[in-house]
């Protein structure tokens, strides 16, 4: 039986505006957060409640249409990505979701990448561009006010993240669980995986099933309200910690209750394509447990382990 979540609520504000001591103690709990479940939940933060309804109804809207006109925006890493196309790693079984990715509005973008081509946008509905690419930004920047709090934790200068988040290539997705088709009964809804970003800040789901394995082996079944940001920790960050803040293991399981839709954003925080996951100083202890590799390749081997771009 899935135990009940212990998993840490916080107030972002009390770092982003709080006294010093206030500071501290959300910086402390943190780290500890994630280092014993992978998971905090953020009260508090700058994203607007009514941006974050305006989304969720728009999503819903667009998933709404038939497939043939949502198949007119396949594009890999960007666009709609069809129901059965994802796996999770070292799965043969495909999730039972389809989606639609976001990333930065980059200027020069290259159309030839598969890691950062330009954005795809949908006809239909209307302001489904402009209202994503504020939450786009809004999460961006609460992503980079929470690396900013890891720094004292993880002994680097203020300001650390800055250059690597410059020219990120974060991804906002909008998912979308159908009702479980009935060949699909016994299996999960999303497979056991880890997420390959530094954070992932998950908007509250509209639909249950998110669980988390703790750092003791235990599924803790994960609730939030509308309001509030659920933050898991992501391979890169694994890699540029050494397990010190290790990737947490996730899944999302078939309703118990009504056969429904679920709706979720996660939005996945990324550096720069060409930062180097390299061990930071503080987390060597015994020696750095992966090679250095670029935050790039990492992602493209990844995408490809997953099935969203071919080998």
């Amino acid at each position: 039986m899935t135990k009940p979540s212990r998993v840490p609520e916080l107030r972002l504000s009390d770092f982003t505006s709080g006294l010093p001591e206030m500071r501290d103690i959300f910086c402390a709990h943190l780290m500890s957060g994630l280092q014993r479940y992978g998971f905090v939940i953020l009260n508090d933060h700058p994203v607007p409640l009514a941006l974050l309804d305006r989304a969720y109804s728009l999503s819903a809207q667009f998933f709404a249409q038939p497939e043939a006109t949502k198949r007119q925006y396949v594009g890999g890493t960007r666009g709609y990505v069809p129901f059965r196309t994802e796996r999770a790693k070292n799965q043969t079984a495909a999730d039972l979701k389809e989606f639609w990715q976001i990333g930065p509005e980059h200027q020069a973008a290259d159309p030839q990448s598969a890691l950062a081509p330009p954005n795809i946008w949908p006809a239909w509905p209307p302001e489904f561009r402009e209202v994503f690419l504020q939450l786009f930004r809004a999460l961006q920047f609460t992503g980079a006010q929470i690396l900013e709090a890891l720094t004292v934790g993880l002994s680097l200068p203020s300001g650390y993240f800055v250059p690597p988040l410059s020219d990120g290539n974060s991804v906002l997705r909008l998912l979308h669980y159908p009702p479980i088709p009935c060949d699909a009964r016994d299996g999960m809804r999303a497979a056991a995986h880890e997420d390959i970003n530094l954070l992932t800040l998950l908007i509250a789901a509209q639909g249950s099933g998110l669980e988390l394995l703790d750092r003791d082996g235990h599924w803790l079944a994960i609730e939030a309200d509308r309001s509030k940001i659920i933050v898991d920790s992501g391979d890169m960050l694994a890699r540029l910690t050494n397990d010190v803040i290790p990737a947490t293991t996730h899944r999302v399981v078939n309703p118990a209750g009504p056969n429904v839709s679920r709706y979720s954003m996660p939005f996945f925080m990324h550096p720069n394509t060409d930062v180097v996951l390299s061990c930071l100083p503080s987390c060597v202890g015994n020696g750095a447990k992966y090679p250095d590799i670029t935050a790039g390749t990492f992602l493209e081997e990844r995408l490809k382990e997953i099935g969203l771009i071919g080998k």
